[in-house]
């Protein structure tokens, strides 16, 4: 059996390897390209001491070497914003890493509760029963909003029946126990097409609010949904299915105008009164019922450590340009304000 050691990179770089071979161990020091061994040896590999670090690297941004680490996980429609922001945050401060998971809102506060992260993106605010968890654990939540998004639901680009949808006929698709099975079923004068539906699952801030305000009950939905965490996937199968239908953040929509086609929303009865998610309609709140707000939740405690102090800062103020960049709705600055002003005042019991 052979093993292939990690091509090495930069000039003069070694790594120390050891190998248990059925002998023992050997150590070696190998030079900086490809190594083949064979022998039936395997390896455990451990990089040499690094070099000391020069002014303008990562390590040399005073913390002595140590990189600083935030640990963010959550909301995927969160998680679109989250990213242009750390890739903007990171250039500023080259010493901390910002490591970024997106599975959900709801496993997001399970793995604050867990005592695992520092901010937990969201996009629904913080059930009581999750908060209440994140008390018994020790862990105290300050709720920063960053921006306002409209959940959009979407449709095949070849649905050509179908411009506006009203909310009593999104609830007959989607609420549990629903008996549709073709367009035709929601409408007569629609086409006898199959509906294919896509979505996120049930630890997804998006599947709770869609639910909510269109089921009228959070985490009740049909059963004959293809569901996914990632909201790229719903994109891919609503694009895949001339009957296709999906739910998710608008960003997500703006980015693939050319994939999917945006139904406009009506809270009546009538498709006259039919609202296009837009940034203007979600500011002004005339898309409704389905513009809402975004959050970030940050572990108090750990807005003791510098580099989660300054990420927070920068998500809310810098962050407000990628916001908008990504296709979210940045806050407007009376409300940014107030944002900036909560934080300031958790600052002062953070660690406690």
């Amino acid at each position: 059996m052979c093993v292939v050691c990690d091509l090495l990179e930069g000039q003069g770089r070694s790594m120390s390897t050891a190998f248990r071979c059925a002998g023992g161990w050997v150590s070696l020091i190998l030079p900086a390209f490809c190594v083949v061994l064979a022998a039936g040896c395997s390896v455990e590999s451990v990089d040499a001491p690094p070099a000391p670090a020069t002014e303008g690297s990562a390590t040399a941004a005073g913390t002595g070497g140590v990189e600083k680490r935030i640990q963010v996980d959550g909301s995927s429609t969160v998680a679109k914003v989250a990213a242009a922001v750390q890739e903007e945050f990171t250039k500023k401060f080259s010493d901390t890493k910002v490591a970024l998971k997106v599975t959900g809102t709801g496993t997001g506060f399970k793995e604050m509760i867990a005592d695992r992260i520092d901010i937990a993106n969201a996009s629904r605010p913080v059930k009581e029963s999750e908060r209440a968890d994140c008390a018994k654990a020790g862990i105290e939540l300050v709720e920063l909003k960053i921006a306002l998004d409209g959940l959009t639901v979407c449709v095949n680009p070849q649905n050509d029946w179908v411009d506006t949808i009203t909310v009593a006929q999104l609830k007959k698709i989607w609420e549990p126990g629903s008996a549709v099975k073709t367009w035709k079923d929601v409408d007569p004068a629609w086409p006898d097409v199959p509906l294919a539906l896509f979505g996120p699952g049930e630890e997804s801030g998006t599947f709770d609010y869609f639910t909510e305000v269109i089921n009228g009950k959070e985490d009740q939905i049909t059963e004959s949904y293809s569901a996914s965490a990632d909201d790229n996937v719903t994109i891919t199968g609503i694009a895949g299915e001339k009957g296709g239908m999906g739910f998710f953040g608008c960003a997500y929509y703006f980015s693939n105008r050319d994939k999917v086609k945006a139904l406009k929303i009506s809270a009546t009865d009538s498709v006259a009164d039919g609202v296009e998610p837009s940034i203007e309609t979600v500011r002004s709140g005339a898309y409704k019922p389905l513009s809402r707000p975004l959050f970030i939740y940050v572990k108090k405690s750990s807005l003791a450590k510098p580099e989660v102090l300054d990420f927070a800062k920068f998500f809310l103020n810098e962050g407000q340009a990628q916001v908008g960049a990504v296709g979210y709705v940045p806050l407007e600055e009376s409300e940014l304000k107030s944002v900036n002003e909560a934080l300031n005042a958790a600052v002062g019991g953070a660690g406690k």
